[in-house]
């Protein structure tokens, strides 16, 4: 019987090919919840009204979120037009454009394609202080009547609960 062989320490080698795998789950997860959020639906690019009412309420909140952290490091609201133009229609994903100077400047990225026109408002209030609206508009089914999700950010930053016109319309 031979002689049990020493007990050899790991190598760099070994090491790194641990770090490698590790760093190959994690990008793996990372690409698929972007996916999730951001990627084709699972109809080739047709969204469910489940589909859209998720899409919708996560980006509308990420979008007063930007919308605020904007304000907190430049000292103002950023009242953005609506985009993309027209209004998606369908449930159909449209292009949505990464150099958008507004969305860019707040740092709000929904995603290479939406199913929403994202906009942001702002007015005064009747006592001088901003009102500020975070919309996502769409046209699921075609009709020509725009579902419509909107959360207010008040004078202190907090945002309203989420308001909705005609969901699934």
């Amino acid at each position: 019987m031979p002689p049990p062989l020493p007990a050899v320490p790991p190598s760099r080698r070994s090491r790194a090919v641990v770090v490698g795998l590790v760093g190959a789950v994690v990008a793996g997860a990372a690409m698929a919840l972007l996916l999730i959020f951001t990627g084709p639906t699972r109809s080739g690019g047709r969204a469910s009204p489940e589909e859209l009412t998720q899409e919708a309420r996560i980006q509308v909140l990420a979008l007063c979120d930007a919308v605020q952290a904007h304000r907190d490091e430049h000292g103002d609201y950023l009242p953005i037009a609506p985009f993309p133009v027209p209004v998606p229609r369908g449930g159909e994903a449209v292009p949505f454009a990464q150099d958008h100077e507004d969305f860019l400047r707040i740092g709000f990225a929904p995603g290479a394609t939406v199913h929403f026109q994202y906009e942001v408002t702002v007015q005064e209030s009747p006592v001088g202080e901003p009102e500020v609206s975070c919309l996502a508009r769409a046209d699921a089914d075609g009709d020509g009547l725009n579902a419509v999700y909107r959360i207010r950010l008040d004078a202190n930053g907090m945002t309203s609960p989420m308001e909705v016109e005609r969901e699934g319309e």
